[in-house]
């Protein structure tokens, strides 16, 4: 009689957040997959549902809450993890029939919550990984793992929490005090990465300078030699990778606090090791503002920086974010920041209003700042970075530069094709695009490809793949 091979439970995934939280989704993915779970695009097909929330602010706390009632309506069957999940009450007192609820980056605890809510049917005859089964969950469980990007881009995330005390932030009480991955081991899953097709690594954590301070920068050995667990190692050696065809991939570098060594990196990317760009979180300007958030105040220095960058690498980007409406912002602050950013020139820029978050500090400052003053500031930084944008992309009109590949289009009525990408001046989901027009049907997402920019509004480039 033939041996019936019992069907596996289907797990669907709701992944909010930043991308850290992406990474984390991914990780539990890859291990429940290794555990012989399968994938459930719908709610109707999932035996369970993981919500990944994020509890950042309260309108990210309200968005992951409305994300798990609907799972709730939909499913039934809903196991939260993330940010969030320290907020076991809150949710529970909202949603008492969730199955479990676990914190940020607890992959063990929401793996075995899975298991509990729907445990897998072993087979000798289908399970074929038997090392990722009752064994240590560590970070590298993710190479070779399931990616929520599309093929040809994926996160790359090197540390886990902070040791920061912002007083607006309150990341260091939900994913704790930072923790480094081992250099050896970021190292190998970014190449297996690349070996599988990723051509753009974008490196993630929260806060990428401070990368190996907690292991005293401790040296591994990567492929003979040794390398020191510190971000300027670490950006060199991602730089030597290559592809089967000898091709390096981009590498963009996210949440770089502008530490001194910060400077170190900017010639590779003059080299072309390193992509040219630069994620700086400076949040404002204003010596004050900066003073009530507990954030570095040197701001002169940071410009002098800035020049000193652009005159090693020209085509360097940075972009960066900032609050507007902090406690005690004066309108005589929001002038210096707006002031400040005519002098920074930054490339891209996004701003938040100020929103209380529960257990943050800043939410016991005086000097609340009216939330229509708050609208009137955030109007007013948008239209100067729009502008500030504008000229800097209009300043390309007529260069060449390398776009890599996101999607191409369906051929028009006329059989026109067109794509979108991206120069290296932007990351994935939060910059500009480039809009291509009658490219080869053939190109695919991820090819890199020469690209003359013939138009530009404040955000996008237009163009056509360059002539050879």
């Amino acid at each position: 009689m033939a041996i019936e091979i019992p069907s596996p439970p289907k797990v669907g995934m709701v992944s909010l957040g930043c991308p850290k939280a992406l990474v984390d989704s991914e990780r539990i993915l890859t291990r429940l997959r290794a555990d012989g779970y399968t994938m459930s695009p719908d709610y109707a097909g999932a035996d369970v549902v993981l919500v990944n929330t994020c509890g950042f602010l309260d309108s990210a706390k309200e968005e992951s809450l409305a994300a798990i009632g609907e799972a709730m309506a939909e499913n039934g069957r809903v196991i939260v993890t993330g940010c969030m999940g320290n907020e076991a009450d809150a949710i529970r007192a909202r949603f008492p029939d969730v199955l479990a609820i676990t914190g940020a980056h607890q992959y063990e605890d929401v793996v075995g919550a899975v298991h509990h809510a729907a445990p897998p049917e072993l087979s000798p005859y289908v399970d074929l990984i038997p090392q990722a089964r009752g064994g240590e969950f560590t970070a590298d469980s993710a190479d070779g793992g399931i990616k929520l990007t599309p093929r040809h881009y994926g996160y790359l995330k090197i540390s886990e929490g902070c040791n920061h005390a912002c007083s607006f932030c309150i990341i260091p009480s939900l994913r704790g005090k930072l923790a480094s991955r081992r250099i050896d081991a970021v190292l190998r899953e970014a190449e297996k990465l690349v070996q599988a097709g990723t051509r753009e690594l974008l490196v993630i954590s929260q806060d990428t300078s401070a990368y190996g301070v907690d292991v005293r920068h401790e040296e591994r050995t990567w492929k003979d030699h040794a390398v020191r667990t510190h971000m300027t190692d670490l950006a060199r050696e991602l730089g030597q990778l290559t592809d089967a065809s000898g091709q390096r991939p981009w590498v963009r570098l996210h949440y770089v606090y502008p530490y001194p060594h910060v400077d170190q990196v900017i010639p590779l990317m003059a080299e072309g090791l390193i992509t040219p760009y630069l994620d700086i979180p400076f949040q404002h300007a204003a010596p004050s503002v900066l003073k009530s958030m507990k954030r570095p105040a040197n701001e002169a220095k940071v410009l002098e920086r800035l020049r000193s960058w652009r005159e090693i690498c020209p085509d360097i980007a940075i972009r960066s974010s900032f609050v507007v409406g902090f406690p005690g912002e004066t309108e005589a602050d929001f002038e210096y920041l707006l002031d400040w950013l005519d002098e920074a020139q930054l490339d891209r820029v996004g701003a938040f209003r100020f929103e209380p978050v529960e257990g943050a500090a800043a939410n016991d400052l005086p000097g609340a700042v009216p939330e229509e003053v708050k609208e009137e500031r955030y109007a007013r930084i948008m239209e100067k970075t729009a502008a500030i944008s504008a000229a800097k992309l209009q300043a390309k009109i007529g260069r060449v530069l390398p776009v890599i590949i996101d999607e191409v289009g369906a051929p028009d009525e006329d059989g026109d094709v067109g794509a979108t990408g991206r120069s290296q001046a932007d990351a994935p989901e939060i910059d500009g695009a480039v809009y291509l027009r009658d490219v080869d049907p053939n190109l695919a997402p991820g090819d890199i490809v020469a690209v003359h920019i013939e138009d530009a509004d404040e955000h996008d480039l237009f163009g056509a793949i360059a002539q050879a």
